[in-house]
């Protein structure tokens, strides 16, 4: 299962590699955190690793460490932006539950 971007997602992230001037993409990830156990962490790529696996979604590479991996496959990345605040959304069908606040969830 593959991961993909939304059109608002591919285009934030379009321009953040463009204004770094260098990257070869970004890495999706999960850390234990927060309440539910488990958060999203987007991050800049400069180096692929021998566990990644990659996604070319939009033209854009997504890079997924295997331990992450079986946690948000199949994963829709979205971005939005209401009034001050922005950020990514994550779509996941590998989650069961989300805390209260949205920061973490449990599969």
């Amino acid at each position: 299962m593959a991961i993909t971007l939304t059109n608002k997602a591919a285009q934030r992230i379009t321009n953040l590699l463009f204004n770094r001037k260098f990257g070869i993409g970004v890495r999706l990830s999960v850390k234990t955190t927060g309440c539910s156990g488990l958060g999203y962490n987007i991050e800049f790529v400069d180096a692929i690793n021998k566990d990644d696996t990659l996604f070319n979604n939009k033209g854009i590479q997504i890079v997924i460490d295997a331990k992450s991996l079986i946690y948000i496959k199949g994963t829709e990345v979205d971005f939005k932006k209401q009034g001050l605040n922005e950020g990514f959304e994550f779509n996941n069908p590998n989650s069961k539950a989300e805390c209260g606040c949205g920061e973490s969830f449990t599969v």
